[in-house]
């Protein structure tokens, strides 16, 4: 009597993977990553944001209508909140045509960018007209504004602008440019600003005068 005996059935080989496929998880493999300090977060600064005095813009710029924009300052606040510091900017802007017309504007926003579109706009809103004598001023004046006090004087042909920080920025964007001046109370930007404002604004010439007088008697 013959046994039989079965022999067993060899799977059927797998097609081998193509070049592209045993190529992939080469590929796929991730690049090592270069390791984070300790202690700053995602675009640096560790969020703290940029200093205040890297975002302070005193170069006047003209724009298309002929009106010159100048952001005297900007300011940063910070409030704390539960998932961290949220910032908010304001803006100081001065807007004048050179020629004797000017406007101070403020405004806030939670973007630089935006703060300056508003204080720009709310310049160009209030622009009021200064009476200057050519390139001077007609006059003596003391402007007050707040805590602020700056003292104008003119100047002859050749002297200069004799001012900085936000006094400057008004008698450039006024078109003055020879004067004296002292700022005699606080430095704070927009008393220093308005105060300024506020002696232009009291500056009569000779024949302004004279007519004044005329009308009233």
């Amino acid at each position: 009597m013959s046994t039989e005996t079965e022999t067993p059935i060899a799977p059927e080989p797998t097609s081998a993977a193509s070049p592209e496929a045993a190529a992939a998880p080469a590929a796929a493999a991730p690049s090592p990553e270069r390791p984070s300090r300790p202690g700053r977060r995602e675009g640096g600064g560790g969020g703290r944001g940029p200093r205040r005095d890297s975002r302070r813009d005193n170069s006047a710029k003209e724009d298309d209508s002929g009106l010159i924009e100048k952001v005297v300052f900007i300011n940063r606040c910070a409030k704390v909140v539960k998932g961290g510091r949220r910032f908010s900017f304001s803006a100081l802007s001065v807007v004048g045509d050179g020629k004797g017309k000017i406007g101070i504007g403020y405004g806030k926003a939670n973007e630089v960018p935006e703060a300056i579109r508003k204080s720009t706009a709310h310049a160009n809103k209030h622009m009021v007209t200064v009476q200057i004598k050519g390139d001077t001023i007609p006059h003596e004046v003391l402007g007050e504004y707040d805590g602020g006090c700056v003292l104008l004087r003119p100047a002859t042909t050749g002297t200069g602008l004799i001012a900085g920080g936000g006094v400057r920025a008004v008698l450039e964007a006024a078109g003055v440019k020879n004067v004296l001046t002292k700022s005699l109370g606080s430095k704070n930007h927009i008393a220093v600003v308005n105060a300024t404002f506020e002696g232009l604004r009291k500056l009569r010439v000779a024949e302004a005068y004279r007519n004044a007088l005329k009308s009233e008697g």
